[in-house]
């Protein structure tokens, strides 16, 4: 293991339970990808070419957002306590690398899960994208690489619950209907709450 990697491992085993709540929800993040396009858009005027006003109602759109991170969230603060330079380097470049630094904390801690778990595609996955530290891989995985990883490794869950000879006829059906259906949806919701609620 690289130690940026079991350094990132150390910080989101530590900051979990304080995280456990901005964590994307099954990888529900923001779309963070192209700053500069998005806050161009949001706005109608590129960001080079906006007066104050609008740098810091650009700002203050993105600290709204509930998907912001820490990392965000702390330079978004410093850029508006700065200048009207720093808060055009903010929208142009320092969203996207806070951003990603927050990408960073949140696939550590999904690979500290995964870990536990015993959730072998999603363990290979966070690992390469800690490895290339690409902003882009890693907010795009976020988005929904996480999602079908985590029904990969679902799926095979559930499908070992039928080697299990004791396994009751209810849950048995339970499973299969699980697996007929297939969506991550489906496949996390029974991992994780639908194969307790089978009575038998």
């Amino acid at each position: 293991m690289r130690p940026t990697r079991a350094a990132l491992l150390v910080v989101a085993t530590a900051l979990t339970p304080a995280l456990l709540f901005t964590a994307p929800a099954f990888a529900g993040g923001s779309a963070a990808g192209a700053t500069t396009t998005s806050v161009a858009a949001v706005s109608g005027t590129p960001v080079d070419e906006m007066s104050e006003d609008e740098l810091r109602t650009a700002i203050a759109v993105i600290l709204a957002d509930e998907d912001s991170g820490q990392g965000v969230v702390r330079e978004a603060n410093e850029a508006l306590n700065g200048t009207v330079e720093d808060m055009r380097a903010f929208l142009k470049t320092g969203y996207r690398l806070a951003q990603a630094e927050d990408d960073r904390v949140a696939i550590a801690r999904i690979l500290h899960v995964a870990t536990q778990n015993h959730d072998k595609r999603v363990i290979e996955e966070a690992n390469k994208l800690l490895d290339s530290d690409s902003p882009e891989e890693m907010r795009a995985w976020l988005e929904s690489g996480y999602r079908l990883a985590q029904a990969e490794d679902d799926a095979v869950y559930i499908v070992r619950m039928l080697t299990d000879p004791n396994i009751s006829d209810a849950l048995r059906a339970a499973v299969n209907a699980a697996l007929d259906d297939g969506s991550p949806e489906t496949l996390r919701y029974f991992r994780e709450v639908g194969q307790y609620e089978v009575d038998g």
